[in-house]
């Protein structure tokens, strides 16, 4: 037999460290278990006792003392079953609160890859399915379907044809439990995609509501939802058609079962093969032998989508598994080094971004200009880390971006994107990136944008809540607290994609100075730019045509060049044999791999604490 992989092992290891502890908890649940169905059987001894004993004797005391027994087990069994509810709940909590965490981290982490958010949320959405369940009736007939022998051995003492007749009811039960997880199994997973899909489109819709409001297709983005949610609907259609139709069927064969059970006891009766009380007890242990079974199958679509959400989870933290070691390095102070970077889209594969190689030293700024579509953005993000380098290095002192932790890289790195990104929360906060605020710090970076007297303009000042988007604010005030934000820290390499295209003449010199404040304290500043006013603070200047470095040098040189006549635009290639051409997608685009490396950010950041 071969071993496992050093890989699966840390993979299995990363899982079994999130659920240690719970291997005890379903021993002592089972032996639980085995206690509370032990102790069903105190219907079926007390009809006995009242149909053979009491009626038969005339015995009054006889029928108080056998009454206040069973009341007594009764009560016991209600405390254990309430006592096993209660575990089973916290059990799902503790699970939730163990594995929501890092499947939070994973879902910040996936659309980087090529994930829709809709996807991406579905990562928090399983736990809350897995917890769910747990807290059902779904676990506890998993619970006791092995202590079902316990009730077709009584009811086989009590007459063997009545023992056969539960069994064959049993064993019919399971093929129907059997046929149910055949037929819905995939009809589950198609159902599950589809839900994703209708998901992202109404994500998308919300995203996008501005622009369909104000140009009139909010009938064609309905009619795409109705699309959408009418596959989901049908698919949910189909399973809760499979789960209900033997459901139901299961229901049937067990009433009539019951059914049988009496009329065969009676009929043993008759012959003098058993007693009266017998025939209550029978019947009162099948029944309970079979609802396990039964519930099992009402549960089954249950079942079925918590073994997929937890499938779905396990892959989460295995993508965490193999966390290599991270030694704390230094603050970079001196340089950043491109070293033949290619980027590749995550979604497709394609190569965006081929052979890029430059040098910055601490005091620099750099612009970087092209025309629309030239890999100006995905080297930004290839700077950052959001999109990792299929092939080359990128380097601050000369240590690879992958050698960094997650918070390392935060503290030294400052980013504005094209869309801000601003969070549900005070400004205080967003400038802060989330964290506790140092206010100093605070009202350092909102200094350097130029937007500290707006702030306190403000009816809350800095504790003025931005709401969904920052949807309060204009796009220039939003971008420049985005400015603000990627300033906090004095960070020593700060990345700006089009910092200035929301803003007015008094943003754009706020804009201009930040990059000079970032120079003059021995930073580097990399800015995108399409208006040459973006460009009064740097010193050199690189030109992206067609995914390739056309051009870089000082700042007035490069500007002063004329431009090369335009030509076809050449496909932005790998070299052979070292990764994927543009023309070419990948066998497995990045998406299909995207858990595995959204997971390594998630590694360093752990590594880190």
């Amino acid at each position: 037999m071969a071993r496992p992989g050093k890989k699966g092992s840390a993979r299995n290891a990363t899982v079994a460290a999130v659920t240690q502890g719970f291997g005890g908890l379903v021993a002592y649940l089972s032996g639980l278990s085995g206690l509370i169905n032990l102790l069903a059987l105190t219907g079926s001894f007390y009809m006995m006792q009242i149909y053979d004993r009491a009626l038969t004797s005339g015995s009054i005391p006889t029928l108080i003392a056998i009454s206040v027994l069973a009341i007594g087990l009764y009560a016991f069994q209600g405390v254990l079953d309430t006592i096993r509810a209660q575990i089973l709940v916290r059990v799902g909590a503790r699970l939730d609160a163990r594995v929501a965490p890092a499947a939070h981290r994973i879902t910040i982490d996936m659309p980087r890859f090529g994930f829709s958010a809709a996807e991406a949320v579905e990562r928090g959405r399983d736990v809350d399915v897995v917890r769910g369940f747990l807290g059902s009736q779904g676990p506890i007939a998993v619970l006791d379907l092995p202590w079902v022998p316990i009730f077709v051995v009584f009811v086989y003492s009590l007459h063997p044809l009545l023992g056969a007749l539960t069994l064959g009811g049993a064993v019919v039960l399971t093929v129907i439990a059997v046929a149910s997880e055949i037929l819905t199994r995939r009809v589950a997973g198609e159902a599950h995609q589809a839900a994703v899909r209708r998901n992202a489109l109404a994500e998308s819709h919300a995203r996008n509501a501005d622009v369909i409001r104000a140009m009139g297709f909010s009938g064609a983005a309905v009619s795409r939802f109705v699309a959408a949610n009418g596959a989901h609907l049908g698919l949910q259609a189909r399973s809760s058609d499979v789960s209900g139709t033997l459901g139901s069927l299961s229901k049937v064969l067990r009433m009539m079962l019951q059914s049988a059970v009496l009329g065969l006891g009676a009929f043993l009766v008759i012959r003098g093969e058993m007693s009266a009380g017998a025939i209550i007890a029978a019947s009162v242990a099948s029944a309970r032998a079979l609802a396990p079974i039964d519930m099992a199958i009402g549960n089954w679509k249950a079942m079925v989508q918590a073994r997929a959400a937890w499938t779905r989870l396990k892959e989460t933290l295995s993508a965490l598994a193999d966390a290599p070691e991270v030694m704390d390095l230094p603050p970079p102070k001196t340089a950043l080094s491109v070293d033949g970077v290619t980027v590749a889209a995550p979604t497709t594969g394609r190569v965006i971004l081929s052979d890029i190689s430059f040098d910055l030293r601490a005091g620099q700024a750099l612009g970087i200009i092209g025309p629309s579509g030239g890999g100006k953005t995905t080297l930004m993000r290839a700077l950052t880390g959001v999109w990792p380098a299929l092939r080359g290095h990128v380097r601050l002192d000369g240590a690879d971006l992958s050698h960094w932790s997650e918070a390392a890289i935060g503290r030294s790195l400052g980013y504005l994107p094209q869309d801000y990104g601003l969070f549900d929360a005070s400004i205080e906060r967003n400038i802060a990136r989330l964290q506790d605020p140092d206010p100093e710090a605070v009202v350092r970076a909102a200094r350097a944008a130029g937007i500290h007297d707006m702030i306190l303009g403000l009816p809350e000042g800095y504790q003025t809540e931005l709401g969904p988007f920052g949807a309060a604010l204009s796009a220039g005030q939003r971008q420049r607290i985005g400015l603000a934000r990627a300033l906090y820290g004095d960070p020593f390499l700060v990345l700006l994609d089009e910092p200035n295209a929301n803003l007015d003449g008094e943003g754009e010199q706020a804009v201009t100075a930040a990059i000079e404040a970032v120079k003059a304290r021995g930073g580097i500043a990399v800015v995108i730019a399409h208006r040459p006013s973006a460009l009064k603070a740097v010193d050199l200047v690189a030109v992206i045509r067609n995914g390739r470095l056309a051009s870089f040098g000082p700042r007035d040189e490069v500007l002063a060049a004329r431009p090369a006549p335009a030509a076809p635009a050449p496909v932005a290639r790998a070299p052979a044999g070292d990764g994927p051409v543009a023309d070419e997608p990948l066998p497995t685009p990045l998406r299909n791999r995207g858990l595995e490396l959204a997971g390594t950010a998630i590694r360093k950041a752990q590594a880190a604490r």
